[in-house]
């Protein structure tokens, strides 16, 4: 008997552990030699006092092991809970999430019959590295945070992603029209990293035009590539248009672990019904006996599984009158399933996974990044500050400038409001005060901007935040106000 590989299983929340039951089953009953070791993560970690959602032993596990098959967990609002998901991703170096979204014309029904797209979104970085304060009263942030090497690492993924399963075409979504740094930077190393992979399309779209032709003609896309809140939205976007998002599986792959997870959530008002689609989860866990050289197993459970729906043997989420057959439940569906192991699809095409797996081994890449010549030039100062309007501030601040700076603008939520302010701005408490070095050239220190900071504390300002501002290779590493 073959040696049994080690994974972590969490049966989550809501209608995980019926979703959890009935892959369980599945997979033994294909033959999958797994060593499973269980453990609780989700609701009740986080009830019992502990923010994270996993205890110390479960991370023992997942870093054991270096594999997770998850059911969907519930994150209880407010208390400063943070989600499982992210935390799981950043902490373990998931980088890459790799979420097909196929149709299964004409069994479920969808209204894009060919759709065939693979969207692979970063996984670590974006909004999702939950940095958020409350700066004043009335405004609150969130910051985007996105790296050179990590946006070379998941694109480069994508296109090897994209050779290795023999796709023609990826396809990058950003906003680099408005973000031009951030998602900018994004888009510069796609495009340099395509001019690697001559054989395979490269293509571009801003992410709104991107999502609109996404949900209006899927046929045109292959693999697409994109930044983590894009890439969340958009797959399951994806997901629901090809048939449903009951049946969307998904991978998040590391250099060291992978975490294999349905896309949907833990639908706690379907809970103990046995009525959810357990799909996505069997889906997912093909991908991890993939991940996990079973490659013979995860086909013997496709195959199965698409005769089953072939069948027209649906669960309420895909049943749909005059295409499907037969209504069940979570575990009848898997025991249809299982009745059908060793069975082929007989209109649908026949999977079949290599018995080799060519997997993708980020580990071996010497990832490259610019280290160009950085200079000071000067500080982004934020007050919160209700007193006056932006001339006011300005009549102020301009008697408090240090000698050897200059202030070049006063904004408001990103909006120039001074100099040549327009009256019609809507202004809030939240100013953001530019000072930049009269000597550009030369450049400054972090002395200059201390001393600057001092004379507007003495002034009886409150100052909630600072920016340095750079010069990198002497082009500008920050933004213009919205006006300026």
């Amino acid at each position: 008997m073959a040696q049994k590989t080690p994974i972590t299983v969490a049966y989550g929340d809501g209608i995980g552990p019926e979703i959890m039951t009935a892959t369980l089953r599945v997979l033994e009953a294909a033959g999958a030699q797994l060593d499973i070791e269980t453990i609780d993560v989700g609701e009740k970690v986080y009830l019992a006092g502990n923010s994270a959602g996993i205890s110390e032993a479960s991370w023992e596990s997942l870093l054991r092991t270096k594999v997770f098959l998850k059911a969907p967990i519930t994150t209880p609002f407010g208390g400063g809970y943070k989600s499982l998901n992210v935390t799981a991703r950043t902490t373990l170096g998931l980088f890459a999430n790799v979420r097909p979204c196929v149709a299964y014309d004409p069994y479920v029904f969808t209204r894009f019959p060919k759709m065939d797209v693979v969207i692979i979104r970063e996984n670590e970085e974006d909004l999702y590295s939950g940095i958020e304060h409350r700066q004043t009263s009335q405004v609150y942030q969130s910051l985007k945070l996105i790296s050179e090497p990590g946006s070379e690492k998941i694109i480069r993924y994508a296109f090897e992603y994209a050779r290795n399963n023999r796709r023609k075409k990826v396809t990058c979504f950003v906003k680099d029209n408005i973000m031009k740094l951030t998602d900018g930077v994004f888009h510069r190393i796609f495009d340099k990293v395509a001019e690697e992979y001559p054989e395979i399309q490269a293509d571009s779209m801003i992410i709104d035009i991107g999502a609109a032709r996404l949900a209006d003609s899927p046929e045109m896309f292959d693999v697409i590539v994109t930044l983590n809140l894009y890439g969340d939205i958009i797959s399951d976007i994806a997901a629901q248009i090809s048939g449903s998002v009951g049946i969307g599986g998904s991978s998040n792959i590391g250099d060291q672990g992978a975490m294999f997870e349905a896309i949907h959530g833990s639908a706690p008002t379907i809970a103990g019904k046995d009525i959810a689609n357990p799909s996505g989860l069997i889906l997912s866990a093909i991908m991890m006996l993939v991940h996990i050289n079973q490659p013979k197993v995860a086909g013997l459970i496709q195959n199965a599984w698409l005769r089953t729906v072939e069948e027209g043997i649906h669960t309420a989420d895909i049943f749909k009158e005059g295409l499907s057959k037969k209504l069940v439940g979570t575990q009848t569906f898997a025991d249809e399933l299982i009745k059908r192991l060793g069975k082929y699809p007989e209109q649908m095409p026949v999977v079949k996974f290599a018995d080799t797996v060519n997997r993708i081994n980020p580990s071996e890449w010497q990832l490259s990044y610019s280290l160009e010549k950085k200079k000071l030039v000067g500080v982004d100062i934020f007050l919160d500050w209700k007193q006056g309007n932006a001339e006011d501030l300005a009549a102020i601040i301009t008697n408090l400038v240090e000698p050897s700076l200059k202030l070049i603008m006063i904004s408001n939520r990103g909006a120039k409001v001074w100099p040549n302010g327009r009256p019609e701005t809507f202004c809030t408490d939240h100013w953001r005060c530019r000072f930049e070095t009269t000597d550009k050239e030369t450049g400054m220190d972090n002395s200059l901007i201390l001393k600057q900071m001092q004379r507007i504390q003495e002034a009886g300002f409150d100052f909630i935040k600072t920016e340095n501002l750079y010069y990198f290779d002497d082009k500008p590493g920050y933004s213009l106000a919205q006006g300026q």
